[in-house]
């Protein structure tokens, strides 16, 4: 089953009302409701849309996929892709315990993704 897994981005994004956060884009109260409850079955294009283009993501980034217990894929099918791994990865404070020279490959590997998105 495909379902919408935001909690990570919200989290990387450091977005700690995502409710708010939908609201405030320009999806409806009802809907934001409901995508903060993950109980959609149906998501309009230009949510997605909405969504991808205010937390600087694609549309794979927001999707996983968990099989239920009759669905036996191949291990090369594309859905494994989409099954979340169990990370629990806390990146802020990593950041906070680096050496210094390291922060400086972080910084240097940041600017040049931004070079290369402009």
């Amino acid at each position: 089953m495909l379902y919408l897994n935001l909690a990570p981005i919200f989290k990387a994004r450091q977005i700690d009302k995502p409710y708010s956060f939908l609201v405030k884009i320009g999806i409806a109260p009802h809907t934001a409701s409901k995508i903060i409850r993950n109980d959609m079955h149906v998501l309009r294009l230009n949510h997605i849309e909405l969504i991808c283009l205010h937390l600087h993501c694609e549309p794979n980034d927001l999707l996983a996929f968990k099989p239920d217990k009759n669905t036996v894929l191949n291990n090369n099918h594309p859905l494994n892709k989409l099954i979340p791994k169990q990370e629990d990865f806390n990146w802020q404070e990593t950041l906070k315990t680096l050496p210094v020279s390291k922060l400086k490959e972080v910084a240097k590997f940041i600017n040049d993704a931004k070079q290369e998105d402009q």
